[in-house]
């Protein structure tokens, strides 16, 4: 065998080892790929349904949202309705009302004067009448003059 001869065996072996070595190497890259197109088609299978069910999911909150913000709408016409009404009643019924009161405590202190009684109360239940009728009263006297309160009660005066 000559050198040359020798030399052209060697490449060949070696092209034969290369060879088999990207022989092997290609079976293992092909076994990984078919592996990761079965994961991903196994994904995608469970995705796609998870995907349908969160978009309801979110739709769903969305009209409830909406419901909330209708019925928290309602609840602030509720509430300033009843705030305008109880400062309609307070201003209609609540000065006559305390001057009847005072008219009344006046009247049973001139009385029990006249009978040698003591002037103040005695009594808890009309200690707390009288404290009662003596805030409403402060109140009314320090009710502000332009607001909604004032307009209804001129309205309501004439």
């Amino acid at each position: 065998m000559s050198v040359g001869e020798l030399a052209g065996l060697l490449v060949a072996v070696f092209w034969a080892v290369l060879v088999t070595l990207l022989a092997v190497v290609l079976v293992r890259l092909s076994r990984v790929l078919k592996e990761a197109t079965v994961l991903v088609s196994a994904v995608t299978e469970q995705a796609v349904p998870l995907l349908t069910d969160a978009g309801a999911a979110v739709r769903s909150a969305n009209e409830q949202l909406e419901r909330v913000d209708e019925i928290t709408a309602n609840v602030q016409d509720a509430a300033a309705n009843a705030n305008a009404l109880s400062s309609t009643v307070a201003a209609t019924l609540g000065g006559p009302l305390v001057k009847v009161a005072a008219f009344s405590y006046g009247v049973r202190k001139a009385v029990a004067k006249q009978q040698g009684t003591a002037s103040l109360p005695t009594q808890p239940g009309e200690r707390e009448e009288l404290a009662r009728l003596i805030r409403a009263e402060v109140r009314a006297a320090t009710a502000p003059k332009s607001g909604l309160l004032s307009r209804v009660r001129r309205a309501v005066r004439g």
